[in-house]
């Protein structure tokens, strides 16, 4: 008996075994899909150059779901050998545009090249696989829409090829901005004019843009003044319940707070390192009842910065961990930190991570300006938000937390129903319902963002 349910083709670079935060949002998408009448069908990558890699994550990928993986040109290798890193050496975390660290000619020559060559990012050797496979699985599969996962934003360039090829439906997904944001590599003119060419042919052509966090949108909006809005909408990030499993709560003699994901450039613990140091100068915190680990990837400047620190006894740099294991670290502490990134319209990025240590229902320690990630802190009652400069402000939020872990207090009591909005099957619920109004050209069931 043939299954009753749709089938949409899912373009996404990151997908198991690739690990870190981008895989998550379309794996859950590829989980509950189906309970909505959508079976995904995934075209990925074969061994892709991922910053990292978490091979459990393959186990997720729910049985029946078809994974096509096809092969891509990866300059990263390349890249490596002009510049002479270890093979596997991360890339993503040491050239963030702005970063303090001085690179050298061979990291400048390569940069260049990255930024003039590689648009609009270092996966167009992706390209023409991907549109050969696609098409290929379109007329086998009988696909009746496609969906596309950015960054790389190379996966849009590939959806739109084959949308403008089979005039099928396409929900085009953003996890960031595309042009001018923090990670855009500095192009001079004339590859800065392609990028933002191949920008807003997406922007147009796309059937729905659906964005992580509203800035997208409003990003999107700025850039093309002539976009028609009631395509944009907003699906947020979520947490999945199903990730939290009961642990026993270990008694423990120290604070633990516990940052998980990279930190590099204009995202580092520098500010709240200071905070927690003058804490302990002032006699308010004892060092040897505290320990700040920090869980992923890390740019040099941000390990010289753990190194040097008055406090480094009270530090632990923990190299990326498993999903399921990190989330584990998460439900083991007794408050979380949050960095959003110190730059320009940093109010309103919304890091991922949020929802899941909101999920994790421990305080979080936010050091974000006032703007979206502190309205959906406050919204859920999630924790502590201080600016990330706000020395004194940061070091109140630390103590906050500080004094309550000996004795077993609430530290939070959060608005449940908030909370629940943001669960990973509500999240693709509204993807779902995208997805049936493209294919039957009916009235969207959720208002546009």
């Amino acid at each position: 008996m043939e299954s009753a349910l749709k089938k949409v083709l899912i373009v996404s670079y990151y997908f198991p075994p690739s690990g870190g935060p981008g895989v998550q949002r379309v794996l859950k998408f590829v989980k509950y899909l189906p309970a909505f009448g959508w079976q995904p069908v995934v075209l990925t990558v074969d061994n892709g150059d991922f910053p990292a890699r978490d091979e459990s994550l393959l186990e997720e990928i729910p049985p029946g779901v078809s994974v096509y993986r096809t092969k891509i040109f990866e300059p990263y290798s390349l890249y490596r050998k002009l510049t002479g890193k270890a093979a596997g050496a991360p890339v993503d975390v040491e050239n963030i545009p702005g970063s303090p660290r001085k690179h050298t000619v061979a990291e400048s020559i390569a940069s260049f090249i990255r930024s003039t060559f590689f648009i609009p990012d270092a996966r167009i050797g992706w390209y023409p696989y991907a549109t050969s496979e696609g098409l290929e699985i379109i007329r086998n599969e009988g696909i009746q829409a496609i969906y596309s996962s950015s960054p790389p934003y190379t996966t849009a360039v590939i959806a739109r090829k084959l949308h403008q090829a089979t005039n099928l439906p396409w929900i085009a997904g953003f996890r960031d901005p595309w042009t001018g944001f923090l990670s855009t590599p500095d192009r001079w003119f004339f590859p800065a004019a392609v990028d933002r060419y191949l920008e807003s042919g997406v922007i147009r052509d796309a059937t729905i843009i659906e964005a992580a966090w509203r800035g997208i949108l409003k990003d999107i909006m700025k850039k093309n003044p002539a976009v028609d809005c009631t395509k944009l909408f907003h699906l947020p990030n979520g947490f999945d319940s199903e990730d939290y499993p009961p642990l026993d709560q270990e008694r423990r003699d120290c604070f633990v707070v516990t940052y998980t994901g990279s930190l590099y450039g204009k995202r580092n613990p520098g500010k709240f390192l200071k905070a927690v140091e003058e804490l302990v100068v002032e006699g308010s915190v004892k060092p040897e009842k505290i320990l700040l680990q920090f869980i992923g990837r890390f740019g040099a400047e941000v390990r010289e910065m753990v190194e040097q620190s008055a406090i480094r006894q009270s530090l632990k740099l923990v190299p990326y961990l498993p999903h399921a294991e990190s989330i584990k670290e998460l439900l083991r502490s007794d408050a979380l930190l949050l960095i959003v990134d110190d730059a320009a319209g940093n109010e309103e990025i919304v890091p991922g991570k949020v929802y899941e240590y909101i999920g994790a229902r421990r305080p979080i320690i936010a050091l974000a300006p006032q703007g979206a990630v502190a309205e959906l802190i406050r919204e859920t009652r999630s924790g502590f938000i201080a600016d990330g400069s706000d020395i004194q402000k940061i070091k109140t939020a630390f103590l906050e937390y500080y004094r309550k872990f000996p004795y077993d207090a609430p530290a939070i009591e959060q608005e449940l129903r908030a909370v629940q909005k943001y669960e990973r099957r509500e999240i693709t619920r509204h993807l779902a319902s995208l997805l049936d109004a493209v294919t039957t050209r009916s009235p969207v069931s959720m208002p546009p963002a």
